[in-house]
């Protein structure tokens, strides 16, 4: 049965109509913007097995490649393009909403942001968060993709984009695709050398922070930066 033969009380459009987005479900939610479904499956139905493969986690979902998505039958690339929007669209709202009134206090606050891009990618990236003089939102910047190893993160980079926003404070994160966020040799030295780049600069170094699985090590935490 196609999704125009459903009742109205049951359509994903009509019941966000009547009642509001909040009362249907990530899959009926995600099967308005793709459309449509294939002639033998509906789009409700093609997006709950999407999200089911992927632990009905829509972070799991925003982390898929086009070409991961474009796999299963009924998705192509206008509808990967889709579903990669509204996923990049809800990472850029929490984002927004620790803008520039939100204040970074913690580790927990920075990690809360950090885990949300690259929390659960299956490979190291290693992002910036630029800060006021009170620890507020200034900038986010993506610094290297590939990990720290494999792709060295350029400390000149680093520190030019926060001369060129005007922060004075910064906060470098990574991730560890193995979940395991205790920091290694390399991830050592990076902290250091970037410490010691800022500290000539007049910058401040707050923290290094390496996302895990749903945790996280924190070096101001330890005790190992003195921003």
């Amino acid at each position: 049965m196609k999704i125009k033969d459903w009742s109205n009380d049951e359509r994903p459009r009509e019941r966000v109509m009547a009642l509001g987005p909040e009362a249907v479900s990530n899959a009926e939610l995600l099967a308005i913007l793709i459309g449509s479904g294939t002639p033998e499956v509906t789009s409700v139905d093609l997006m709950r097995k999407v999200l089911s493969e992927h632990g009905d986690s829509l972070r799991a979902l925003g982390t898929l490649s086009r070409q991961e998505l474009e796999k299963y039958n009924g998705i192509g690339p206008a509808k990967a393009v889709t579903i990669q929007a509204a996923m990049e669209l809800g990472k850029r709202l929490l984002l927004e909403t620790k803008g520039p009134k939100a204040k970074f206090g913690s580790s927990t606050d920075a990690f809360d942001l950090f885990r949300t891009k690259i929390g659960d990618i299956p490979h190291e990236e290693c992002h910036l968060l630029l800060l006021d003089v009170k620890n507020q939102f200034m900038g986010y910047h993506v610094v290297s993709r590939g990990g720290i190893s494999e792709s060295s993160v350029d400390v000149r980079l680093v520190l030019r984009h926060a001369l060129i926003a005007g922060a004075p404070n910064l906060i470098l994160a990574h991730n560890h695709p193995s979940g395991n966020p205790m920091p290694s040799r390399q991830d050592d030295d990076l902290t250091m050398r970037l410490q010691k780049a800022c500290q000539t600069m007049a910058l401040r170094l707050l923290d290094h922070i390496i996302i895990g699985d749903d945790t996280y090590y924190s070096y101001a935490d330890e005790g190992r930066v003195n921003g």
